[in-house]
């Protein structure tokens, strides 16, 4: 039964795309595996080895041919490292990037303050006022944000964010400011390495793999911003929206801890291990 949940339906020819509890009982009582069985007889034998069928998460596999090399060095710097090398205390780690086409909705009726015993009401009709990028940085070893808005991303709108950080202290004369970016268009290859040194020399572009954003720590912000200003999505207009991104930045700050980054060099060899294990696996099922 237990290896019966950890397959997928399709597999067995079964039109589903998971197992929910009661699909799986129906398809073991099916089998003659066992005459009769309660859920919470099944649910029991699951939960000892923490198999859960009806979940799913959604993943990207590592493409990139120097994946295992561009993640080794972003998460060195999250444990206080370069080049085997521990940084200093004028060194800076900040992680940057783009949340795009935000939405500014206006609900069609104003939304419903919570009452005893009532949640929090939000009309499900609205008025598009239109959409705009929000532009962050978050740094690693201080725990501070800065961010702006602008009405599309791009080359130009990077640098500005590049500049309204390292125009200050301690950046602006810092020994090394290392900035952790993803591939995005704005911030790809050598030409905005060069780009960027060219204005400031201090400063070192690390760019995650292809396809792995999730190594950068400003994805961890953005969620909380998605969660803590963006759901519900209620704004009058963008001028509402931007003035609430940009006052959840000195909100966030007053109570902003370094994030407890838990995915390590030795989580990373982890991880190579089982994706070479998984594909000799699907080599031989070829």
């Amino acid at each position: 039964m237990k290896a019966l949940a950890c397959e997928l339906p399709s597999v067995h020819g079964i039109p589903l795309s998971r197992f929910s509890m009661m699909e799986l009982k129906r398809e073991i009582l099916a089998r003659g595996l066992v005459a009769t069985i309660g859920q919470s007889t099944l649910w029991r034998w699951l939960s000892q080895d923490a198999i859960r069928p009806w979940y799913h998460r959604n993943w990207i596999f590592p493409r990139d041919p120097a994946f295992a090399e561009k993640s080794a060095r972003v998460l060195d710097l999250y444990e206080g490292y370069w080049e085997g090398t521990p940084l200093g205390q004028a060194d800076s780690v900040l992680c940057a990037d783009e949340k795009t086409s935000i939405q500014a909705r206006r609900r069609i009726h104003a939304t419903a303050a919570p009452a005893p015993g009532r949640p929090m009401r939000v009309e499900s009709e609205y008025d598009r006022m239109g959409a705009l990028a929000y532009l962050a940085v978050w740094d690693v070893r201080r725990a501070k944000v800065f961010g702006r808005c602008e009405r599309k991303t791009g080359i130009a709108a990077f640098d500005r964010l590049v500049h309204q950080v390292m125009s200050q202290e301690p950046y602006g004369s810092a020994s090394r400011v290392f900035w952790v970016v993803d591939n995005s268009s704005s911030h790809r290859g050598q030409r905005c390495v060069e780009r960027l040194q060219s204005r400031w020399p201090n400063l070192i572009v690390v760019h995650t793999p292809i396809h792995a954003s999730w190594l950068n720590q400003i994805e961890v912000y953005f969620a909380i911003v998605q969660r803590k200003v963006l759901t519900p999505n209620d704004f009058a207009s963008l001028d509402d929206l931007e003035e609430r991104l940009l006052r959840f930045q000195e909100h966030y700050e007053r109570v902003a801890r370094p994030f407890q980054w838990k995915f390590t060099r030795y989580d990373l060899e982890q991880l190579l291990q089982r994706l070479q294990t998984h594909d000799r696996i699907m080599d031989k099922a070829a």
